[in-house]
């Protein structure tokens, strides 16, 4: 609880410094790239040696693959029965499907699950959402979106050069390999910039918006997202009778919120650029309520 009660505090701070005139328009941006260059991979050299391989680890790969085909299925179907547009459409075939599990992800799983719990939360998100943005998304935008059709090299290359997935790799490749006290004492330092700076630049930049209009596909992209696929792969574990930490985990992160990064990316599609907004921003809102009930299910 006092991890949360922290991570909410990030976030305010992250929107009262918003109100000031001294911080440009650009720092969420510079706090994400942060983020991505330095305190994302340290964490990810820091914590995933400490997996022990097993068939637990499995489940943080698969589960967000599963909640992929799950989510975009009932977007097709609401779509085909309510008629949406094609922008609206593929707005919603980004942001159900592929969540914020990095970002806001991993300092909730550390809130919730301790520091146990960041190994897998790392590995749903970069072999998970991240692969599926790459892959996935490349798709949607290219079916759905006005921009020029992306190449499959560069599909790879961004693959390939995005510096957590790198960090992942030579995680995984170096894992017996054993750090200097130094190394991983500068490590842990810039490991544990991870939630403050990320949850002060997701306060900072939330501006949730709502139109009447988009209140009937809003209300159902949430649903499904926070409510509907976390509680289905909940469902299905309990049936199959497993309960792991990488099984918590991995539902939980199916709970997540709209990813911000498939915002941006719907957003210079063109599509639907409101309700795109109104998706990341009331989602993140509406997680800090969903995710401790989830949690409590588990």
């Amino acid at each position: 609880m006092e991890n949360f009660i922290l991570t909410i505090a990030f976030l305010l701070i992250g929107m009262g410094l918003r109100r000031l005139p001294q911080f440009p328009k650009e720092t969420a941006q510079v706090l994400n790239l942060f983020v991505i260059y330095v305190s994302l991979p340290a964490l990810i050299l820091l914590k995933v040696p400490e997996l022990t391989f097993s068939r637990d680890i499995l489940s943080p790969v698969i589960m967000p693959w599963i909640m992929l085909l799950v989510s975009a299925g009932i977007i097709l179907l609401a779509a085909r029965l309510y008629h949406w547009p094609q922008d609206m459409t593929g707005a919603l075939l980004l942001l159900v499907p592929l969540g914020n599990t990095s970002f806001l992800g991993i300092p909730m799983v550390r809130a919730f699950f301790d520091e146990a719990g960041i190994p897998y939360a790392v590995l749903y998100d970069q072999l998970g959402s991240f692969l599926a943005l790459a892959t996935y998304g490349t798709v949607v935008l290219a079916l759905y979106g006005s921009g020029a059709r992306p190449r499959l090299a560069l599909i790879v290359k961004k693959i390939i050069t995005f510096p957590p997935f790198l960090a992942l790799i030579l995680a995984l490749v170096c894992r017996e390999v054993q750090l200097p006290a130094q190394a991983a004492s500068l490590l842990d330092s810039l490991a544990v910039t991870l939630v403050p700076v990320v949850m002060i630049a997701v306060g900072y930049q939330l501006t949730p918006r709502l139109r009447p209009e988009m209140m009937s596909p809003l209300l159902i992209g949430l649903s499904v997202k926070l409510i509907v696929a976390p509680l289905l792969a909940l469902a299905i574990c309990r049936f199959l009778g497993i309960d792991t930490l990488a099984i918590r985990v991995a539902i939980f992160e199916a709970g997540m919120p709209p990813m911000v990064s498939a915002g941006a990316l719907a957003i210079m599609a063109g599509l639907a650029p409101e309700l795109t907004a109104a998706m990341v921003g009331i989602g993140i809102l509406l997680s800090f309520f969903t995710l401790p009930l989830l949690f409590q299910l588990l």
